[in-house]
């Protein structure tokens, strides 16, 4: 009985290998679906924050003049669309629209002193214009809040008194500002309002804002804060469906911040109700703007091909310059990144895109994708199975069989846990069995006690490079396949486990290497414990662990770059359009290359494979960044490839080179 059943689980690879190739087939049409919703939306949207542009001409001798003027640049420059917040009693006194008083200032006027009994704000329009438009806007928005406004006179001048502290008024968001609205209309931009979650919701308010935006052409807006309109009186008025609701009746979508600490409050659900009518947008923080045009270009490019990106969101705001003695601002700057001599607007046409407004991506989602997928999941626990074969044999077949009915509970409890645990374990699984295989293949040949010349050495070292990178990218369909949904392309809902994935490979490699070469796990294990600790032994493991520690920095995208290495970047990216992996081409792939090569002739080079096996893992990271393009992730995998092997033939090159002069002058050194 125990021998028909390790019969059964040495035989069951061929089988499992072939429920692998299943997988793989029937995730070609998924992928196909996928590259086609990732093409179907290329209108790239250049928005700039009209409120900075409010507070830099409030520091010019002429602010309506030096609005104009900037207003026209930006537009020429490729700016097609300007954010607006919602107004305030601030925002309108830095347009001059209105004064504010507080009562010292009152006092002053009256040549009287304040009494404590009252702490109110008193507003002046300054043209009639501006009393029309806001008297009603400012009225209705304290009104809301249970707070008294009433008439009142400045030099003959209309105005009001709200009876609330200057501080706090100054801060209460209102409907944006129409005046400013049509300005910038006439102007030829989009607009894009921003809207906060500060004040009670309503339904009928939100309905009459949103069918003026509809009415003005506005196909989107953002949230400005922590969470989106409606969220903080949700659970009370059902308030994000009610916004949803209205969002589809007019067909107005919302922008997705990316990086952000934290997402917000109610994103993820108002995204579900809007059937995902939504798009990603990358911020230029205030600080940002003054960077090179070269680097915000850069930037900028990068974004829109590699991430999804469809809105550029540039900030600016003044800032006082003690070495000029002036108030500087970025806007020169900003220009120069999307002209000459950044060119953005050129490079993000270039790669295919054009400017206008942003739009959703079309989903396509055939119903017989649940079918097909179900045989992508057989396939993935059929690999997954098939690494633990190499690993621990007599339980290949309990695993398979086990990971199927755990597959199935999950889809029925938690079907984006199973897709991501499954996805996390195939990208783990295959790099790990396609350098177990080159191992495996190394040892045999050196078992044979032949000498391989060294035509073979390279010819057997260059099949292994392309067998194991094929063998290692098998794990990308089912990746594709099982994390194939807008919420992942939208950065919505993300792969899970990366540093495990960075990190499961090279320590099942090790344990690979270092106790299964010699005649059994236990014996090898043993021969390892009882080995001498020495100072270097020591020092070696402190030096890995730094190096660990740094390589797991380096998984996200906080980690902190070397020196020259933004340049070097940058260099690539604009040499070959597609930047691939530093890791990939200048370390691991050549690693891999030397280390085979060396290894059919010192065993003990296999232990390079350690490493190497980074390489391999990296291309299939690659594809679980799902906000970028497959079809770019392929291109930098397969010029990682590319590069690696010129590098890895040069270091065989040096290694032979290494190994005739050890050939010739060993002998010398060694001779008593």
């Amino acid at each position: 009985m125990v021998q028909s059943w390790q019969r059964w689980n040495q035989a069951s690879r061929k089988w499992l290998w072939i429920l692998v190739i299943v997988g793989i087939v029937a995730s070609i049409p998924v992928i196909y679906q996928r590259v086609e919703t990732e093409s179907s939306a290329n209108k790239v949207e250049i928005v700039f924050n009209y409120r900075g542009l409010v507070e830099i001409s409030n520091y010019q001798a002429n602010p309506a003049a030096y609005m104009n003027e900037q207003l026209d640049r930006l537009k020429e420059a490729g700016v097609t669309t300007m954010a607006m917040f919602e107004g305030s009693l601030d925002e309108y006194q830095k347009t001059r629209r209105i004064m504010v008083f507080s009562e010292a200032d009152i006092a002053k006027f009256n040549k009287s002193l304040v009494t404590p009994n009252s702490n109110f704000t008193y507003i002046a329009f300054t043209t009639d214009d501006s009393e029309k438009q806001l008297r009603p806007v400012i009225e209705g928005a304290f009104s809301g809040l249970g707070v008294s406004v009433l008439p009142w006179e400045y030099e003959g001048r209309p105005g009001l008194v709200v009876e609330m502290s200057p501080d706090e008024a100054l801060l209460k968001p209102m409907p944006i500002d129409k005046m400013a609205f049509s300005m910038l209309q006439d102007k030829g931009f989009i607009i894009l309002p921003r809207l906060s979650d500060n004040i009670p919701y309503d339904q009928a308010a939100m309905d009459e804002e949103l069918k003026y935006f509809a009415d003005h052409g506005v196909n989107r807006i953002l949230f400005e804060g922590e969470a989106v309109k409606g969220f903080q009186d949700n659970e009370e008025m059902n308030s994000l469906q009610g916004f949803a609701d209205l969002l589809n009746k007019y067909n107005i979508g919302t922008a997705a911040i990316e990086n952000l600490k934290a997402p917000q409050k109610g994103f993820n659900k108002l995204a579900y109700l809007t059937d995902y009518n939504v798009v990603r947008l990358h911020p230029l923080a205030d600080a940002e703007a003054t960077q090179d045009t070269e680097t915000l270009a850069d930037r900028f490019a990068l974004a829109t091909k590699d991430r999804n990106i469809r809105m550029i969101y540039l900030n600016a705001s003044p800032a006082k310059d003690a070495g000029k003695a002036a108030i500087t601002n970025p806007i020169d700057n900003l220009v120069h990144s999307l002209q000459e001599p950044g060119n953005a607007i050129q490079r993000i046409q270039d790669n295919g895109f054009e400017l206008g407004q942003a739009e959703a991506f079309h989903v396509y989602d055939a119903s017989w994708q649940k079918y097909l997928k179900a045989l992508v999941v057989l396939g993935g626990v059929a690999m997954i199975a098939w690494l633990i074969s190499y690993f621990i044999a007599p339980i290949t077949l309990a695993v398979f069989v086990l990971g199927l009915i755990g597959s199935a509970g999950l889809y029925v409890l938690k079907p984006t846990l199973m897709e991501q645990a499954l996805a996390l374990f195939v990208a783990i699984s295959a790099p790990t069995i396609a350098v177990v295989l080159a191992i495996r293949k190394v040892n045999e040949v050196s078992d044979a006690k032949t000498t391989l010349p060294n035509s073979k050495r390279l010819v057997h070292t260059l099949v292994l490079y392309v067998k194991t990178a094929v063998i290692s990218l098998s794990a990308v369909p089912f990746v594709i396949a099982l994390l194939n949904n807008i919420t992942y392309s939208l950065v919505l809902n993300q792969f899970r486990g990366v540093s495990l994935l960075h990190l499961g490979p090279i320590l099942l490699i090790a344990i690979y290497v270092f106790l299964y070469q010699g005649e059994s796990v236990w014996k090898e294990l043993n021969r390892w414990l009882k080995m001498r600790i020495t100072l270097l032994w020591v020092v070696v493991a402190a030096v890995l662990g730094a190096v660990g520690l740094y390589y797991l920095s380096r998984t996200g995208n906080a980690g902190s770059l070397l020196p020259g290495e933004a340049t070097f970047r940058s260099v690539l990216e604009n040499t070959f359009g597609v930047r691939p992996r530093n890791k990939e081409f200048l370390l691991a792939h050549p690693l891999f290359l030397v280390g085979i090569f060396a290894a059919f002739r010192y065993r003990w080079a296999l232990y390079a494979m350690v490493i190497a096996v980074m390489g391999q893992l990296s291309m299939v990271d690659t594809f679980a960044h799902i906000h970028t393009p497959a079809v770019l992730s392929l291109i930098r995998g397969l010029l990682g490839l590319g590069l690696g092997l010129i590098v890895g033939l040069i270091a065989i090159v040096i290694w032979h080179i290494i190994e005739r002069c050890w050939d010739k002058w060993s002998p010398r050194l060694l001779k008593p």
